[in-house]
């Protein structure tokens, strides 16, 4: 475990930063958590870097979720069931990363982070639909969705928010805001989960977990009044956003070819 001071105050503001731009920006922001680790705390194992972000991913979930839970957003029943599949698939999906290479695995994460980035310059729509109901006929397609998902995130080690929401809207009808307030369940079940695979294997560093954790609160609570002062700018801001990630997507990429 990590005890350095420099090392752990990197972590926490790396954290401050993901949880700062997944407040103003939405999902995404979570795909900056392993680089951060890799280039800027030090941390000199991939697999490290992905075990301690998909912990600190999931612990910053469960603050998120805990305000929208509050106000009524989430759909308990439809979460409940995509997140326990996915999970089982996180799990699975986290196995499989953990026998690749640690070079060879940052180089798929970084065609991951450019998914991500280019989904995000995608524009969201808010639809208002009538909020599902979890039913024996939607049920299917919540368990598909959810193993699919849930594999996928747990092999990269991210939320995988960008992936979660769009597929809670499409195998339940329910509208983009629900869809983003739900999500979290299984954003936290998912990171704990692949966190705790990679705990098995001794690469998950609890102090930069609790650092990141530290970071995540402070970068929430600043993020809030700025995400509300963005407003006709936010578009901006996303396309923005999308631009950095995609930038540090090709630079993963660019380390993981040179062994560095």
């Amino acid at each position: 475990m990590t005890t350095e001071m420099l090392p752990l105050l990197l972590a926490v503001l790396s954290g401050g930063l993901v949880a700062l731009l997944l407040t103003l920006f939405g999902g995404g922001g979570s795909v900056l958590a392993v680089p951060l680790l890799l280039y800027v705390v030090g941390v000199t194992d991939p697999h490290v870097a992905v075990g301690v972000a998909a912990a600190g991913v999931s612990l910053n979930a469960l603050t998120a979720l805990a305000g929208h839970a509050r106000a009524g957003r989430v759909r308990w029943p439809c979460a409940t069931l995509f997140a326990v599949t996915g999970a089982a698939g996180a799990w699975v999906g986290s196995s499989l990363a953990k026998a690749i290479d640690g070079h060879q695995l940052l180089l798929i994460f970084a065609f991951a982070m450019a998914a991500v980035g280019v989904s995000m310059l995608r524009p969201s729509t808010a639809a208002v639909r009538p909020e599902p109901r979890l039913n024996w006929a939607m049920s299917p397609r919540v368990v598909l969705a959810g193993a699919g998902v849930g594999s996928a995130s747990g092999f990269f080690g991210i939320g995988g928010g960008f992936l979660i929401v769009p597929s809670l809207m499409a195998s339940t009808g329910m509208s983009l805001a629900t869809a983003q307030a739900t999500s979290l369940v299984s954003v936290a079940a998912f990171g704990a989960t692949t966190a705790g695979n990679y705990a098995l294997s001794g690469w998950v560093d609890l102090g930069l977990v609790a650092a990141m954790t530290v970071g995540g609160v402070i970068g929430t609570l600043v993020g809030l009044p700025l995400a509300r002062r963005l407003g006709a700018n936010a578009a901006l801001g996303r396309t923005l956003f999308a631009g950095l990630i995609l930038i540090v997507a090709a630079y993963v990429a660019l380390r993981a070819t040179s062994g560095t």
